[in-house]
C-alpha cells in the first residue's frame, strides 16, 4: 500500500525496513534515509538493521561474483558501511580483491568465531568475509545439524549487533547451486538481486531461484523478495542479447533493470585485483554498475521500485 512520506510529502510504496520507523506509538513513513534522516536525526537509527541482499542464480556464469563485489564496492564508496559475504566455496570473492582472510566463513559457521573478528577491511567502508574449500567441509556440518538449525545458522552468526548496528548493506555472494550455505542465505537476506546473463537460457536460472524462494518461504517461513533482476553480458548488437533483454523486460517488468554491457574491462579488473570502478573509471562496465548502485541506495532513484530503461545502455 502506498503511503506519504512523513518528512516530504511524497507518495511511495514502503520496501525496506528503515522506511517505517514507530515513534511514540505513532508510524511514519520515509521514502529515503535522507528523509528519515532528516526528521529523526541520529536517534532514528539507533535501532537500524542492515539492508541484506543476496546475489543468487543457481544457473552459473552470470556475473554473480563481478555484481556483488562491484555493487559492494560502489555502496561502501558512496559512505555507507558495507558487509561483503562469500558464501562459495570457489573463493572468487576474496581473488577478486587479491585478498585472503586468516579465518574464513567456516569458522564463523562452525567454530562460531565473530564476524567482526573474521572480516578484512579491504576498501574504506567495505569489510569482507572471504571463502574458500573449507566451505564443503562446513556444509557438511551443517547437514548434520538439526532440522529446524541447519538453515538458520548463517543468520545466529550474523544477527550480532556487531553486524546488524555497524553495517548499513550486508551483500552475500552466493554460488552457483541450491544447497545448505544458499539456504543460510536467504534465511538471512530479506531480497534478493539476480543477474541473467543476456542468452536463451536466460528464463531458467531466473525460475529456479523464484522456486526457490517460494520453497524457502513454505518450509522455513522466511520470506524474501527478488528485488530486481539483472541482465548482464548484454550485448546490442546482437539480436540474442535484445531479444533476452526483452523477454526479460516482459515478464518481470519495472523490476529489471537496465542492462550491463558486455565490457572487457569487467573481465580484467580481478585479474588487477580491483573493483571496476578502480580497474577503468570511465568505461561502460563502471557506469552501469555505477547506475545500479544509484538504484540501491536511491541517491539518484530514491522511490523508484527499479532503474528505467536506458535507450543509451540498449543501443550500445
Amino acid at each position: 500500500m502506498e503511503q506519504p512520506c512523513t518528512h516530504c510529502g511524497q507518495t511511495f510504496r514502503p520496501s525496506y525496513v528503515y522506511q517505517v520507523a514507530t515513534t511514540d506509538g505513532e508510524r511514519q513513513h520515509f521514502c529515503s534515509l535522507e528523509c528519515r534522516r532528516a526528521k529523526l536525526g541520529v536517534e532514528g537509527f539507533r535501532a537500524r538493521r542492515a539492508r541484506r541482499i543476496a546475489i543468487l542464480n543457481q544457473k552459473g556464469g552470470t556475473g554473480k561474483t563481478t555484481t556483488a563485489v562491484n555493487l559492494a564496492a560502489g555502496v561502501a564508496e558512496r559512505g555507507y558501511d558495507v558487509l561483503l559475504v562469500d558464501t562459495d566455496a570457489q573463493g572468487n570473492v576474496g581473488a577478486s580483491l587479491g585478498i585472503r582472510g586468516e579465518r574464513s566463513l567456516y569458522h564463523v559457521l562452525v567454530e562460531g568465531h565473530a564476524p567482526a573478528d573474521v572480516a578484512v577491511p579491504v576498501r574504506r567502508s567495505l569489510d569482507v568475509i572471504t571463502s574458500d574449500a573449507t566451505l564443503a567441509a562446513a556444509e557438511i556440518w551443517l547437514a548434520r545439524q538439526e532440522p529446524g538449525v541447519r538453515s538458520r545458522v548463517l543468520t545466529q552468526r550474523l544477527n550480532q549487533a556487531q553486524v546488524t548496528r555497524r553495517y548499513s548493506y550486508v551483500v552475500l555472494d552466493c554460488g552457483p547451486s541450491l544447497n545448505l550455505l544458499n539456504q543460510n542465505a536467504l534465511t538471512y537476506a530479506d531480497e534478493v538481486i539476480i543477474p541473467v546473463a543476456c542468452d536463451y537460457l536466460a528464463l531458467i536460472g531466473v525460475k529456479q531461484v523464484m522456486q526457490t524462494i517460494r520453497d524457502i518461504e513454505r518450509h522455513l517461513s522466511h520470506s524474501v523478495r527478488v528485488s530486481a533482476v539483472l541482465p548482464t553480458f548484454f550485448d546490442g548488437r546482437t539480436r540474442l542479447s535484445r531479444e533476452s533483454f526483452s523477454t526479460l523486460k516482459d515478464h518481470f517488468r519495472q523490476r529489471c533493470l537496465d542492462p550491463i554491457r558486455h565490457n572487457t574491462r569487467l573481465a580484467e579488473a580481478p585479474a588487477h585485483r580491483k573493483t571496476i570502478f578502480e580497474h577503468a573509471p570511465d568505461s561502460h562496465g563502471a557506469s552501469d554498475y555505477a547506475r545500479v548502485v544509484d538504484w540501491i541506495t536511491g541517491q539518484s532513484a530514491t522511490d523508484a521500485p527499479a532503474a528505467q530503461a536506458s535507450s543509451q545502455a540498449v543501443a550500445q
